[in-house]
């Protein structure tokens, strides 16, 4: 077909060959240009796996970053949720899948606490955060963020424990004014107790977590460090003949045994299941950490009826002693196997940024990890409730940083129930727990 149309042109035959090669460059190279022009694909988007509790808060921020990046890159969350995972199993799912050297997890959120055991898992990010520059921006909350005298992660949020209260219950008593005053201040266990015999009500005093979990090891550790103690000292354990430990432990067991404080089912209790049973049973006093004034009705059904009556004060503290609470809080780390470094940095540094530390705290109530705005007079104004945290947060103390620390608190929350329960004396559960931990030199290096 080709020749007849050449022989058509008057095209001598000798020539023949050369036009077929230089009409099949022809068409080649406008075929080429073609596909370039017409049929290449789109520039992809990296997606980047984030890994965490997905509150709405959480999800707001997703979903601004996404815009803010349309086209570039877009973040797909993996959900863990509080109310189907306890603090716990988040850790041993997470250290699961990290192990098996994934590169589908790109960042990953940890309690505070768990920094020392994860780091191994998650890249160094100091030349992207310089420290002189990096302390000014987190204060206190970039404390749990180091690891081997390096940046391990960011901080996401700051939790600090605390007590929320029933402010329509307390002041329907005659000196309820007085008492409430007092509780903002700050109040002793003594005057506390003396409270709970001169109010005489049958609702639950104080509601607190004492399942063999995390929870129990926070408040565990909060009434040790009111006392100025630690359960370790230059890198040694000091639980079974530390008079703090006993007295901080002997306090737990007379909430529940002595002074009817708090309701023996507090040792089945979770976050979860202490908020649930506080809710249901209009109990006075619960003990809690800022997020919880961030819940709804399709977490805790019937939280919206108490909303407007809940008031936030600081723990008790034992007379002579001074004012604690435990810092909780949760961090990011980015995983050493990620392939989307870049792109990691830039979500975390999203996330930290003052309109999505905004996003966090106006939608969740999760304390800003940055400094910034609490020093902000107009957004203070606007939530006054930030002057109080502010001040709090000097009263902060951190849980032991040790790279054994999670077995450690099993170890101890185990044996502290127990000894709640009464199903051993208080020596006893702390000797148990001591030669426990003793008995695994590695929980100590």
């Amino acid at each position: 077909m080709i020749t007849k149309f050449l022989h058509d042109l008057k095209i001598d035959r000798y020539y023949y060959p050369i036009f077929i090669i230089l009409v099949v460059i022809g068409f080649i190279t406008i075929n080429s240009v073609y596909n370039t022009i017409e049929i290449s694909p789109q520039k992809s988007i990296t997606t980047l796996y984030y890994v965490d509790h997905i509150s709405n808060a959480h999800q707001k921020v997703i979903d601004k970053f996404n815009e803010k990046y349309a086209g570039q890159i877009r973040v797909e969350a993996i959900n863990l949720p509080f109310d189907k995972f306890s603090t716990n199993e988040r850790k041993e799912l997470l250290a699961r899948y990290l192990k098996s050297k994934s590169d589908r997890i790109d960042v990953f959120a940890v309690d505070q606490i768990w920094v020392p055991r994860f780091a191994k898992w998650g890249i160094t990010l100091d030349k992207y955060y310089p420290r002189e520059e990096t302390g000014k921006q987190f204060g206190r909350a970039l404390e749990s963020c180091y690891y081997a005298d390096s940046l391990a992660a960011i901080p996401l949020y700051l939790d600090i424990s605390l007590m929320c209260a029933r402010k329509d219950i307390l002041l329907k008593h005659k000196d309820g004014e007085k008492w409430l005053e007092e509780l903002k201040k700050t109040i002793t266990w003594e005057r506390f107790i003396k409270l709970h015999q001169e109010l005489g009500i049958a609702n639950p005093f104080f509601t607190f977590q004492a399942d063999d979990y995390e929870g129990l090891m926070c408040i565990f550790t909060e009434l040790i460090a009111s006392q100025n103690s630690s359960i370790v000292q230059n890198g040694k354990l000091y639980l079974d003949d530390n008079p703090a430990a006993k007295k901080a432990l002997q306090l737990l067991v007379d909430l529940v045994n002595k002074y009817q404080l708090s309701p023996k089912t507090v040792t089945s209790f979770k976050e979860n299941e202490s908020f649930r049973y506080f809710i249901s049973n209009d109990g006075l006093f619960v003990r809690a950490w800022p997020s919880f004034s961030g819940n709804d009705e399709r977490v805790f059904p019937g939280f919206n009826r108490i909303r407007p009556e809940l008031v936030q004060v600081p723990n008790p503290y034992f007379d002579g002693q001074k004012p604690v609470a435990v810092f909780g809080g949760w961090n990011l780390m980015i995983s050493k196997n990620s392939q989307k470094i870049n792109e990691a940095i830039k979500f975390i540094r999203y996330v930290v940024s003052p309109e999505a530390q905004k996003i966090l705290f106006e939608n969740g109530q999760y304390l800003p990890a940055i400094n910034q705005i609490y020093y902000d007079s107009s957004y203070v104004a606007k939530h006054p409730e930030l002057n109080f945290y502010r001040n709090y947060i000097h009263e902060g103390v951190h849980r032991p940083f040790l790279k054994g620390y999670t077995g450690i608190s099993d170890i101890i929350t185990f044996y502290v129930k127990a000894a709640i329960n009464r199903e051993l004396s208080v020596d006893e559960a702390l000797k148990r727990a001591s030669d426990k931990i003793r008995l695994n030199k590695k929980l100590l290096q």
